[in-house]
């Protein structure tokens, strides 16, 4: 069966992608400091993570999470954290400008690790997929196809729309890589500003 709304549900992401978010930011940071190619593996971190948590949503742990909002703050603090630290890395990673002709090694694990826990440890992700997401769902029919087919279509948009971040990223640094440290202070300073706004803003 064919989910409920299926058109609502493709304009409500096309929103939610378009808009700059954390995962958005991250994959820019990554593409101007070791490439778009490098920064592939910090998209499928994240949409890795959001396919684990629409799948825990629908099938395992959505009704427990509504009823224990607490833990949704736990996440919020662990996602503030790991987003300082990324700010912290991004600022201290040894840049050389292109004429010197280095490059930076990490690990594909890193850049993977890096998008799949900015996406699993975000608030915004869990309410998304254990409310938005779920009133998609009729539960009433074959609501294991209409999952398939809703996850499907937001880990192709999600995917996609990272990488035209990151296509837009890699086209900016041809201008920035001259001076690779102000890629390194202005991506640190984009990372704590969302950190702090997301510690003022969303309460559980």
């Amino acid at each position: 069966m064919f989910p409920t709304d299926y058109i609502v549900y493709l304009q409500l992401l096309l929103f939610l992608f378009i808009s700059p978010g954390l995962p958005r930011v991250l994959i820019v940071s990554h593409t101007l400091n070791y490439g778009l190619k490098r920064s592939v593996w910090t998209a499928v971190g994240d949409i890795s993570a959001n396919f684990l948590q629409g799948f825990a949503m629908v099938f395992l742990i959505g009704t427990f999470l509504k009823d224990n909002p607490e833990i949704l703050n736990l996440l919020k603090w662990a996602g503030i954290l790991f987003t300082v630290y990324l700010a912290y890395d991004t600022y201290t990673a040894k840049i050389k400008s292109v004429e010197q002709g280095s490059s930076i090694k990490r690990s594909t694990f890193a850049f993977y690790r890096d998008g799949f826990l900015v996406a699993g440890l975000s608030p915004k992700a869990v309410i998304f997929f254990g409310t938005i997401f779920l009133s998609f769902i009729d539960f009433q029919a074959n609501y294991v196809s209409q999952f398939i087919i809703l996850i499907i279509t937001y880990v192709i948009l999600d995917f996609s729309t990272l990488m035209i971040y990151g296509l837009a990223a890699e086209k900016i640094s041809v201008y920035l890589k001259s001076k690779p440290k102000l890629i390194n202070t202005i991506s640190a300073c984009v990372l704590l500003t969302i950190a702090i706004y997301i510690a003022a803003t969303q309460h559980y």
